[in-house]
């Protein structure tokens, strides 16, 4: 299926209020705009009395506007388009997500009727990259540490003897999107780049700067350790006591993926013997209690969930969705496609 070149198609924004502005920003509405015909209606809209629509079929509006659409430009607060909907909705030709994943909001029958589906996860992955290195070469010069001493002892820490970045060696736990995005950063630094996941090759580790090795190796090898794997149940509590027991003493551990990756409690007891130091965007609860040991340790930093794209970072999901319409409109493909194979990968 695809859209009759040059043409206007029928655009349902399903995604939640604040979302609509926070992504759809003035120049990419302009964009929008121009190249289709937006409806007012769609899910994720305050209805009555301000209440949030549940769901496409939950607005008698919503429905009979479904008829027509030809593209659903989806983010935050989209509903799952299961079926029902896409029974709805005969004329819809693509799915074009405005977030991240979609593994929670689209359904394999899309795929099944040959409904193109796409991404903005890499313009989500971008910031959480950036800030990732940002934590490796912090991490390298142990400066959360060495801050949280500071600020304790009211005195100028002693930098010497932590372990600098120089020759470090950075291991990568997934080759995510953004630990691809993360490797070709660090081809800048002078470091030693390991990675370690299933379904890499060692020539593709090589393309990205890296040398491909397994679970243990990494571990034992890093000096600063960051975590990329997506949630699936196979990686649920993938970093256990075991793993966290290879790391070296005085290494550091970075996770901006999932917390549910990392065993909460043996990361706890790592960290309060004060033998690796960890910076965690993500945690296991999220947030984490009051009285969790991980928010008063001297050698935790913990940030609360914001190396993804914030503030104006959002603009740039939006653009990246109304680029891939353009693309449509003009009759080439996407450049950010999600295949049906790939949607079980997904975190």
């Amino acid at each position: 299926m695809s859209l009759e070149p040059n043409s206007a198609p029928t655009v349902m924004l399903a995604m939640n209020a604040d979302s609509r502005g926070r992504v759809l920003v003035p120049s990419v509405r302009q964009r929008l705009d121009a190249v289709a015909t937006v409806l007012p209606v769609g899910p994720g809209q305050l209805g009555p009395a301000g209440r949030p629509v549940q769901g496409f079929l939950a607005d008698p509006a919503v429905r009979a506007a479904l008829a027509d659409v030809d593209v659903l430009l989806t983010g935050w607060g989209c509903p799952r388009i299961g079926p029902e909907v896409l029974d709805a909705a005969p004329k819809l030709q693509a799915i074009l997500h405005a977030a991240g994943s979609v593994k929670a909001i689209v359904d394999p029958a899309a795929f099944d009727r040959g409904i193109q589906v796409s991404s903005a996860a890499t313009a989500n992955a971008q910031p959480v990259a950036e800030f990732t290195v940002a934590a490796i070469v912090m991490a390298g010069k142990r400066a959360f540490r060495l801050a949280a001493q500071y600020r304790q002892e009211r005195r100028k820490a002693d930098p010497h003897g932590m372990p600098g970045n120089y020759g470090a060696t950075v291991g990568l736990l997934g080759a995510s999107r953004i630990a691809k995005m993360v490797a070709e950063r660090l081809r800048a630094f002078d470091l030693h780049v390991l990675i370690s996941d299933p379904y890499l090759t060692a020539a593709q580790a090589a393309e990205l700067g890296a040398e491909l090795v397994d679970n243990d190796t990494l571990f034992r090898r890093s000096d600063i350790l960051s975590v990329h794997a997506p949630l699936l149940p196979e990686t649920e509590g993938l970093v256990d006591a075991r793993l966290l027991g290879l790391l070296r003493d005085g290494s550091a551990l970075i996770n901006t993926a999932r917390g549910k990756i990392i065993d909460s409690a043996a990361l706890v007891r790592e960290c309060a013997s004060g033998r690796i130091d960890a910076i965690l965007d993500v945690t296991d609860p999220e947030p984490l209690p009051p009285d969790s040991p991980l928010l008063d340790l001297p050698n935790v930093f913990v940030t609360p969930h914001v190396a993804g794209a914030v503030g104006n970072e959002i603009a740039r999901l939006g653009e990246l969705a109304v680029g891939e319409l353009e693309r449509l409109t003009a009759g080439q493909p996407l450049e950010h496609a999600i295949s049906r194979s790939e949607l079980g990968r997904l975190a």
